[in-house]
Order: structure tokens, then sequence, then C-alpha cells
């Protein structure tokens, strides 16, 4: 493929912006082929963004597109720290996801251990998660239920797009145990 000086500047440009780091002239090439005269766009998108909103910019051997210094101060924003949710947290929001609306006695019945409050606060927390309300029965249990942030977070329309059990056996994401025990002809409700 024989590119001309503005595809060749194109495909530069294409690279930088998929890249999270600052790339070097042969990383670039990598990319683009030897045909590109990389050193040339480099100094074509330079000039092209020199004044605009984002500046190419090189940094050591590395070059990579940033924010104008002059409108750095418009896109300041809190940093958000990502966690991992604990083992207990994933299981206690798949539960809820499943069976909502669900008390916090069913959420044990199904995990077989206790459920802390702080593995409700923290989805909580997150937004994922809700109060549905009271259950009619002795002590009025409280509820929970999944919440629009839950299926924005995972991608989700509705809770009718929650993965099924031949989905998630397919993604490899069910506990091996069971397809062990399976080829070992403990099936369930084989007789003994």
């Amino acid at each position: 493929m024989v590119f001309e000086d503005d595809d060749g500047a194109r495909a530069v440009e294409a690279a930088l912006f998929a890249s999270e780091v600052p790339m070097t002239k042969d990383q670039i090439r990598a990319y683009v082929g030897d045909q590109v005269d990389v050193t040339a766009a480099l100094k074509q998108l330079e000039n092209d963004y020199a004044g605009r909103g984002i500046e190419l910019v090189r940094r050591g051997q590395g070059w990579h597109f940033q924010t104008s210094a002059d409108l750095a101060h418009m896109l300041r924003r809190e940093r958000v720290d990502t966690r991992k949710l604990s083992r207990a947290a994933t299981e206690t929001l798949s539960i809820i996801a499943y069976h909502e609306p669900v008390s916090r006695a069913d959420i044990e019945s199904i995990r077989g251990v206790q459920t802390s409050k702080g593995t409700l606060d923290v989805l909580m927390e997150a937004g994922w998660i809700r109060p549905a309300g009271r259950r009619e029965v002795p002590g009025r249990p409280l509820i929970y239920a999944t919440t629009p942030e839950f299926l924005v977070q995972f991608g989700l329309a509705s809770r009718r797009d929650l993965p099924g059990i031949d989905d998630l056996k397919a993604a490899g994401l069910l506990d091996p145990v069971d397809e062990a025990m399976e080829q070992l002809g403990f099936e369930s409700g084989e007789e003994e």
C-alpha cells in the first residue's frame, strides 16, 4: 500500500490518537509501515494542530497529543479512583441482580454465609443497588433491587440482558468443579 502525504499524516495521527502513551518514531513506523515518512508526517501534524484545542508535542523521544496548555484548566475534573469489588460484594450484587427484590436473609440463604452491612453499603455507595421497600412478613425486612446506574455500568438495556447459564458457561465464568464432577459421573439426579 502506497500512502500519499496526507494519507501518511492521517495514519500517523490515528496511531497517536489510539496510543495511551507517547510513541517514538520507530513505534509509529511499526504501525504505519516504512512507506510513510514519519518525520514529515509529524511535522505536518504539528503545524496542522498549532493554535488548536489540542496540540502535538514531543516529550523526550516520544510524541503525543495533549490539550493546549491555555485550555487545560477547563478540563480539570476530580479523578475517580476505581476499586475492585470484594468477592462478597460481587456475589451479593449478582444475587440481587438475578433475584431482585431480595432481603438480606435471602442473600445469606443463597450465599450460605452471613452478609455484612458493609457489603451492602459499598454497593449502595456505588449506586448499583437501592432499598426497594419492605417485605410484608413478620419483621418487615428491607428488600434490595438494582438501579438504572447498575444497568449503565454493565452495559445492559434491562435485567433481561443479564447472561444466562449457557452464556456464563461459554465465557468460562462458571466454576470448573461442576464440569469436573459431571465428567466423573456425579451428574445431578444420577442413581448410585
